[in-house]
């Protein structure tokens, strides 16, 4: 019998062997912590299984040791406003029509390879906020499982708004015979829905709730900053969502509506494109942050002659308005995360955000933290945005220094998520 246990053990040895986690050690020429305002020249990170065992340490035997050059660390990059699970293009009702003919499992492949992208840009997690069919939950399922590449993704399923509001659809006549929505689809109507609507996105997935305070840019029948929700309604939305645990982001355009977000405890406020200098005083006095999505309007304002009048009438109104916004937002201190609205753009292009952000005045420095460990802490992930011991393996690295030129970030050459390498 004892023969019998030592030749087991014996045999069972090799796959204890194999079950100790991978020790990695990178070596690059400058590291940017996260959360500091300069770099580290001669960096290295030591990864053991899924989180950083140590930055500047002694490099353990053994260890795979791979040397990037000259290159920067950063922590994986994080979008707090992204959409998965579609993307726009040039023909605005082209894509209206194959979002209507796509099957949900059909839109899944293209939501995984929209994932792959941002995953390869160097974005090694993301805040989903809306989506249709479920979709998202999906793919974040998927993800989590190591079925297909992409990002941490934290969803929101439905984003909730008022009936006629941004989240509502556009306004195809009842006689064609579309279901009118209600709040298990996110759209409510007194503060007793908007309180169910929450419920039923927590119940099928949400991690975060997003709610429409204010109108949109594209959609066809709301203004865009006026508000479509009471002040009721908010403040039930949000405290429902916060009895459950969950934070609640605000899409507001608009000033009164921005303002009404804020009053019912709103943890963060999407795109902002009206606010005034009272608003963002209030947002900065409640630690209310502001995730100002350059890049859409960027990305809409070379194709306003391709998009129905009413919408590109309020996209020019939002971008004429955005700049001034932003300079304000950072002269009163207001906490301000890093988003994009990808969908609105292409996917994979999420890193021309930090150059449309120092364009108005954001330091080098100030606009990497954004995306890194401004952003982890909107999100509540202690373990991600930046490099230091016992944090997750989430890095990347860009060519040369992005503080002496953040265009860099468009050219991520390394992504490691979760202690896994998926571009080298």
């Amino acid at each position: 019998m004892k023969k019998l246990l030592l030749a087991l053990l014996f045999l069972a040895a090799p796959a204890f062997a194999q079950q100790q986690p991978k020790t990695i050690a990178l070596k690059a020429a400058r590291l940017f912590d996260g959360v500091s305002d300069n770099v580290v020249a001669n960096a290295t990170v030591v990864v053991t299984g899924n989180r950083i065992a140590g930055v500047n340490v002694p490099i353990p035997a053994g260890a795979e040791v791979i040397d990037l050059g000259d290159v920067t660390l950063l922590p994986g990059f994080i979008d707090a406003h992204v959409h998965l699970t579609f993307e726009s293009g040039d023909n605005f009702y082209l894509d209206f029509f194959q979002s209507v003919m796509r099957q949900p499992a059909e839109q899944a492949f293209y939501a995984g390879m929209y994932a792959k992208k941002t995953l390869q840009a160097g974005f090694t997690t993301v805040r989903n906020v809306g989506a249709g069919d479920y979709v998202d939950v999906g793919l974040r399922n998927a993800i989590n499982a190591g079925l297909t590449p992409g990002p941490r993704m934290l969803v929101a399923v439905h984003a909730i708004s008022a009936t006629g509001g941004h989240g509502d659809g556009d306004p195809i006549p009842p006689a064609r015979g579309v279901p009118q929505q209600g709040p298990i689809d996110g759209v409510c109507n007194g503060a007793g829905e908007c309180r169910a609507a929450v419920r039923y996105q927590i119940k099928y997935g949400a991690d975060v709730i997003k709610f429409m305070p204010s109108g949109g840019v594209l959609s066809l029948s709301d203004p865009v900053d006026a508000p479509e929700l009471s002040q009721d309604e908010m403040n039930a939305i949000v405290e429902e969502a916060h009895h459950w645990g969950r934070k609640v982001a605000a899409h507001c355009h608009g000033d009164t509506a921005a303002k009404m977000a804020v009053a019912a405890g709103v943890d963060s406020i999407e795109h902002g494109s009206f606010i005034k200098a009272d608003t963002l005083q209030l947002m900065h006095d409640k630690g209310v942050y502001l995730v100002p999505t350059l890049l859409a309007g960027e990305w809409l304002s070379g194709k306003l002659d391709k998009l129905p009048p009413a919408i590109a009438n309020k996209a020019k109104a939002a971008i004429a308005a955005r700049d001034v916004m932003f300079r304000a937002a950072l002269k009163t201190g207001v906490k301000i995360a890093f988003g994009t609205d990808s969908a609105v753009s292409p996917h994979g292009l999420n890193a021309r955000e930090f150059a449309l952000m120092t364009g108005l005045g954001m330091t080098p420095a100030a606009a990497l933290r954004a995306a890194t460990s401004v952003d982890a802490q909107l999100l509540g992930l202690p373990d991600a945005g930046t490099l230091a011991a016992g944090k997750l393996a989430d890095i990347v690295a860009v060519p040369g220094n992005p503080l002496t030129d953040i265009k860099q970030t468009e050219h991520v050459v390394f992504v490691m998520k979760d202690g896994v390498i998926y571009r080298k």
